[in-house]
């Protein structure tokens, strides 16, 4: 798909959607992405509002007892794994950066449990940096639209969105988000009602 073609979607899905980018605390968006792995936003956004209800900063976090947060944060998956990750996250947050969340994202992703879309998805909703967090909505439709291939990772299809999309970043995740849970699902998209079907090149429209 070429820059162009791309632009025309864009405009077309966000006079839908209207979406306004969020600007959150650093550390809320870090506990966004270390719970979201692997877990849908209905279960996340709960777990994250209970958790950051009794810790909302790293040094009350580290006073949390790993069951105490695994019970808060139950039923995200592997709620086990992302409590050791969270309590040794916010040690290191605490001991090397004072208890602040890095603006860098080598230094984001030295975090234990945070990876590029976690480090991509703090730099974009806590700091407003222009990057395009690439989440399983974004794989599946940027593999659809053609502008990656099928065995390309997030940090390929990261790379390639950002060459056709130089400007203007901030929306394009929350954007094809909404898109994808909406109509360009997976497995199965909803090519029947899709505003911008005529503009796309997927080869298996169920029309």
């Amino acid at each position: 798909m070429d820059r162009a073609t791309l632009n025309k979607i864009l405009k077309r899905l966000n006079k839908r959607y209207h979406i306004e980018v969020r600007k959150e605390r650093p550390f809320e968006v870090l506990i966004h992405g270390l719970l979201s792995h692997r877990t849908k936003d209905e279960t996340t956004f709960p777990a994250q509002e209970r958790l950051l209800k009794a810790a909302d900063t790293p040094e009350k976090m580290l006073k949390l007892s790993p069951k105490k947060m695994q019970k808060l944060i139950y039923p995200v998956g592997f709620y086990r794994q992302k409590s050791k990750n969270i309590l040794k996250t916010c040690k290191m947050l605490v001991e090397k950066y004072g208890g602040k969340v890095p603006r860098a994202k080598e230094e984001l992703m030295q975090l234990p449990g945070v990876g590029e879309k976690t480090s991509d998805i703090v730099l974009l909703f806590a700091y407003g940096q222009n990057v395009i967090p690439v989440d399983s909505h974004l794989d599946t439709i940027s593999k659809r639209w053609h502008i990656a291939d099928k065995k390309d990772k997030p940090e390929i299809i990261r790379e390639k969105l950002h060459k056709l999309i130089p400007k203007n970043r901030a929306i394009v995740n929350q954007l094809l988000v909404q898109f994808g849970k909406v109509i360009c699902k997976s497995p199965m998209p909803k090519c029947y009602m899709c505003p911008v079907e005529n503009l796309c090149p997927y080869e298996n429209k169920n029309l």
